[in-house]
Order: C-alpha cells, then structure tokens, then sequence
C-alpha cells in the first residue's frame, strides 16, 4: 500500500521563477533529507510540458496535471501567466475540482487570484502580492484581505504574498505537517535566515 502523501507545484507558461523555485527548495529539502516523514514533492503542468517562466527560465515537469498521481498539498504559484488563467474556464474548474480533492490547497503570490476567480477565496481572509491586492478584493469582494501578512493560514487554504514569501510559507507548511523542529533543520540546511516564520 503507498502510504507516501504529496505535494504538487504547478508550472505554467509565465509563471513567476521564485513563486515556484523557491517553494522547491524548501519542500524538496526536506523531503529528501528526511524521507521517513512519507512526503514527496513534484512539479506539474497541464500537459506534462516544460514551461518558459516569467523570466525566461525553462523548467521541466515531473507530470501532467491529468495523470499525475494523487495529491495531499496542491501549491499554485503567481506571476504575470496567472492573468490568462483568471478567464480560462478550464483551469478554473480544475481548480474547484481540486477544493474537493486536495486536503490542503495553497498559492503563491498572485496565484490566490487564481482561487479568487474560482470561488475558492469566497469570505475567507487571504493575501496576495502588494500589486495585486486591490485585483484580488475586485475578483471577490468578500476576500478578507490581508496586505500586511506575510502568508495567512486559513485551516485547508493558505495564501501567501509575493514572490519570496513563498519560501516563508513552505517552512510554515513544514511546521504544520512534519514539526517546528523539522521546519528548523529544513531552514538551517537551505541557510534562510531572514524573520523567519519558524
């Protein structure tokens, strides 16, 4: 019996470096470094493709969003490609889909525009990058907006703000699924310092 729980990044074409990376990083750390909490972590885009980033970086998929397996934790990066997202139908009921599916949905930067457009952000306090926080509250104006946090853990549903706070939130994510102590030694062995949540 497969008794590993998942974590899935999605990529998609403009999809911002750090939102993503920067979560890898955490997540694959520690996953890699401490198999015996039974996590994974991959990355996945719509057709199983590489994808060409906000900022020119290519990066590969370990899946496609149709075949990949099951997931725990889903993570929605940002960047400029989630406004074609914000009107595409498909990715927008995939997106609901996974409110049923997934256990723990979470986003990075603008990704929370993404879950805003789905419905999934409905009266529930969120954040997203400083840029965008009035795009998010005209998305859904029952968004408890929050601009001062860094992220905002709402039980199955976290947002964080922009770009390098999704390194934030992912050792806040290490801390609610495997331990502080865990999260820790994730954050001394990737040597991220700064105000860190943990």
């Amino acid at each position: 019996m497969d008794d590993v729980r998942r974590i899935g990044i999605f990529l998609f074409p403009g999809v911002e470096e750090l939102d993503a990376i920067g979560p890898w990083e955490v997540l694959a750390w520690w996953t890699r470094n401490a198999p015996g909490d039974g996590w994974e972590v991959f990355t996945f885009s719509a057709d199983g493709a590489s994808v060409e980033c906000a900022k020119g970086l290519t990066v590969a998929a370990h899946h496609a969003r149709d075949t990949m397996p099951a997931l725990d934790v889903l993570v929605h990066p940002g960047g400029r490609g989630t406004r074609p997202l914000l009107t595409d139908r498909a990715h927008l009921e995939w997106v609901r889909g996974r409110r049923a599916a997934v256990p723990l949905m979470t986003s990075v930067c603008t990704g929370s525009l993404v879950y805003a457009a789905a419905g999934l952000l409905r009266g529930r306090p969120a954040t997203t990058h400083w840029g965008s926080l009035e795009l998010l509250a005209g998305l859904d104006p029952t968004v408890e907006v929050r601009p001062e946090d860094r992220f905002v853990d709402d039980g199955d549903l976290i947002t964080s703000s922009g770009v390098s706070a999704g390194i934030d939130m992912a050792l806040h994510l290490v801390d609610r699924l495997a331990g502080t102590e865990r999260a820790r030694e994730v954050r001394r062995g990737i040597q991220y310092d700064p105000r860190s949540p943990v």
